[in-house]
């Protein structure tokens, strides 16, 4: 898999201009969501190759990002002449980054992509290290593949389009580096006050992940090692992310991530020696800033059947990603049912649930 480049831009159109400039490529396709058509397309209405370009879209949300919506794609580049010359432009938040770069691995077997990630879940995230992929039967990213786009531009101005609710999904994934990485990191990252928004701030932290991630990506780009730190939190918060969706109240990703946080520094601090003084540090931060997930323990059987079909699993067993300490990973840990469901009254206990 080639390695993918990260353009944090100090001019998003000017950059632009000049990769397009220099690429070959016989027609582009740009394909966004309902939402970012509307705020965040006309902060790139400037690039000339854009303005003629087929504009895709689909609908807001990550409950769209299934197989209909991606055969609408497959279609839309086959009814536009799209070949394995073009260049498809994903311009969006996690959703579009994912389920662009995996309709670009599967037509024709493979066309060119480029991400701009426009949230901030995005810019630390999805749009950054090759993952595609779509949701499938009721689980998230139960499809996909590894393939990594030619460009990732980001560009701190899309951030100052987001509610508050999409730039603390964002963030959670910036919590998990911080964790994984550095106890310095860490600290910046615990000190943020979200309440003042400060974006100039908020771009620096941001660039601090992206470089976390690459990193990491860089030495094991198909997880079959270390990059199966960036899955802290994940186990559970996918199960989370998925119950929302059962129950009709779905949660944004980060929030189910930061969640995940939060029961997977339990099982850490069980299993493997993770300090309380730290966990009660990241768990006081979550309650401040995100909202409780509301569950009881009916849902419990439900939740540990959901993480049984987490990509993770190896012979049956849940794997999980834990910490020994900030940027002490341990990968690969097996844990009972039992301290699985105690990590969620853990949960439920810390929110006062």
């Amino acid at each position: 898999m080639s390695a993918q480049k990260v353009v944090v831009c100090k001019d998003l159109r000017s950059e632009l201009r000049d990769f397009l400039s220099a690429l070959k490529y016989d027609k582009l396709f740009i394909l966004t969501d309902t939402n970012t058509k509307e705020k965040c397309l006309p902060l790139v209405a400037g690039v000339a190759a854009f303005q003629k370009a087929p504009l895709l879209v689909t609908e807001a949300g990550d409950m769209n990002k299934g197989l209909s919506a991606l055969a609408r794609i497959w279609t839309a580049l086959s009814d536009g002449g799209a070949s394995r010359n073009s260049l498809l432009v994903n311009l969006g938040g996690g959703m579009i980054t994912d389920m662009g770069g995996f309709a670009g691995a599967t037509f024709k077997r493979g066309i060119r992509t480029i991400n701009i990630p426009t949230t901030l879940m995005a810019s630390v995230d999805a749009a950054v290290g090759g993952k595609t992929g779509i949701n499938f039967n009721g689980l998230k990213n139960e499809i996909g593949s590894f393939y990594p786009p030619l460009r990732v531009f980001i560009d701190c101005a899309f951030l100052r389009t987001l509610d508050r609710d999409n730039i603390l999904s964002g963030y959670a994934e910036m919590i998990k580096h911080g964790l994984i990485s550095s106890i310095e990191h860490y600290t910046s990252v615990l000190l943020y006050d979200i309440d003042t928004m400060n974006y100039s701030y908020l771009n620096s932290l941001a660039g601090q992940s992206v470089a976390v991630k690459e990193r990491i990506v860089a030495e094991d780009p198909k997880e079959r090692g270390i990059r199966k730190a960036l899955n802290f939190g994940h186990t559970i918060g996918h199960a989370f992310e998925s119950l929302s969706f059962r129950k009709e109240r779905p949660l944004l990703h980060g929030h189910a991530v930061a969640a995940g946080i939060v029961s997977e520094l339990y099982l850490s601090h069980k299993l493997c020696g993770f300090p309380m003084e730290k966990l009660s540090q990241v768990v006081y931060y979550i309650k401040t800033y995100y909202p409780a997930f509301f569950f009881d323990c009916t849902d419990y059987d439900t939740l540990y059947e959901l993480m049984t079909h987490d990509k993770k699993n190896e012979g049956g067993i849940i794997n999980f990603t834990l910490l020994g300490n900030v940027g002490e990973v341990r990968i690969n840990q097996s844990v009972t049912k039992e301290k699985i469901l105690e990590s969620l009254d853990f949960y439920r206990e810390s929110f006062g649930i």
